[in-house]
């Protein structure tokens, strides 16, 4: 097992620093807390097997077949949705 920092865990996976504090937190992976010049530095500790299971959950959330015209139409109906939204807190404004 190798130990490295959560910092350079987000690195090696390209993963946000937020999103690695989250994953230890829920135990996703292992890790131990060392006391280094007077702090609790926590480190990932890195197994093969483990890793690959991180690996699909990771490339199982990013990847989402779809088809240009399905994108654009998803698209459209969010800029609707934020429109309608938008409007709402226009009219509260104004009223106030």
């Amino acid at each position: 097992m190798k130990k490295v920092t959560l910092r350079e865990y987000s690195r090696l996976r390209k993963l946000s620093y937020f999103n690695v504090m989250k994953m230890v937190k829920n135990g996703d992976v292992k890790s131990e807390i060392v006391h280094e010049n007077g702090k609790d530095v926590p480190y990932i500790l890195i197994d093969d097997e483990i890793e690959k299971e991180i690996d699909k959950k990771i490339i199982e959330s990013n990847t989402q077949k779809m088809t240009l015209q399905e994108e654009n139409n998803l698209l459209k109906k969010e800029i609707q949705r934020l429109k309608a939204e938008l409007e709402k807190c226009n009219k509260r404004t104004v009223l106030a």
